[in-house]
């Protein structure tokens, strides 16, 4: 009996997580009728008015609060609200991702994106050898590896799949064709990074993801556990690292930044420092994050703060 209850509650989830996926699907095959900016324009109103309303803006507040205490309820609820119209936002460049990468390095003109590092790009590519690219969740961060890919970069790239699984198949489905090589993360996916790197190659990687078994390290003064896995492929193949970015600008136009090779901290014997190696990154991702705070995912739990508001 205990069994069938357990098979019945399985299958009542499936079904939930299928309308979810299917009202998901629904909305942005509705965007698909519209032109590329009047759909994402609408898609950040939207976001902006659903947002507020629902739970995880308990969070987002919070986390804000936290990490910015000198700023008023008022500025507060602003970079809350336009976050929430970036997120709408992102979801709704899945859409037109084919259209929206329009770079090209001969154009007199700029046109929708416009790449900083491209002489990077172009080193990387000519001159192979072990790199890591590390970014974070702001701006359109999906549109790097498609960058990546247009420069002729062999770049695999890991991303955490959504917990919908429905959902999750379509993303990586989507992604597949357009960003090279994907690894969901999960247990094995280190390894799979590891031989990419072996061989001389390149992998993408986002840093500024909860990570309960991390490292204790900090991230706007508070404490967060940061996974260690880039700092450990570091020392082990000897990977250049290389910081990397997407900021949205006025307009629907965006600008992808390649910063110059970085120097990993090391101990006192030359070997990279894991813990100091994990800090760099909240620091490098933090002022990121304090130069456009609403374009980053703040209803993360990044500071695993969910549970003590019963979210």
């Amino acid at each position: 009996m205990k069994m069938f209850l357990t098979r019945i509650v399985l299958a009542l989830r499936r079904f939930q997580q299928w309308l979810v996926a299917q009202a998901a699907f629904g909305v942005l095959n509705l965007l698909k009728l519209f032109p590329a900016d009047p759909a994402m324009n609408f898609a950040d109103r939207a976001a902006r008015w659903l947002g507020p309303k629902l739970g995880r803006h308990r969070l987002m507040l919070t986390n804000l609060r936290n990490a910015y205490p000198d700023k008023t309820d008022a500025e507060i609820e602003d970079i809350a609200v336009r976050s929430w119209g970036h997120m709408g936002r992102l979801a709704a460049e899945y859409v037109f991702l084919d259209r929206l990468f329009d770079f090209d390095p001969e154009q007199a003109e700029p046109g929708r994106v416009e790449v900083s590092g491209t002489e990077i790009f172009l080193a990387l590519r000519d001159n192979p050898r072990p790199f890591i690219v590390f970014t974070a969740h702001s701006g359109n961060f999906e549109l790097l590896p498609v960058a990546g890919k247009s420069f002729g970069l062999d770049v695999m790239v890991l991303f955490r799949p959504p917990n919908n699984p429905y959902i999750a198949e379509k993303v990586f489905d989507f992604r597949s064709t357009r960003m090279g090589k994907l690894v969901p993360s999960h247990a094995g996916s280190s390894f799979a990074l590891a031989r990419r790197l072996e061989a001389g190659g390149g992998v993408g990687v986002l840093v500024d993801q909860k990570f309960k078994k991390g490292l204790t390290t900090t991230f706007f003064g508070r404490p967060v556990r940061t996974n260690p896995l880039l700092a450990k492929l570091v020392r082990q193949f000897d990977a250049d690292v290389y910081p990397a970015r997407c900021v949205r600008l006025p307009d629907n136009r965006y600008r992808l930044e390649i910063e110059p090779m970085i120097d990993v901290p090391r101990d006192a014997r030359g070997h990279v420092d894991v813990q100091a190696t994990a800090q760099m990154l909240n620091d490098k991702v933090e002022s990121w994050v304090r130069q456009n705070p609403e374009q980053w995912l703040w209803y993360h739990d990044r500071w695993e703060i969910k549970k003590q508001l019963n979210i």
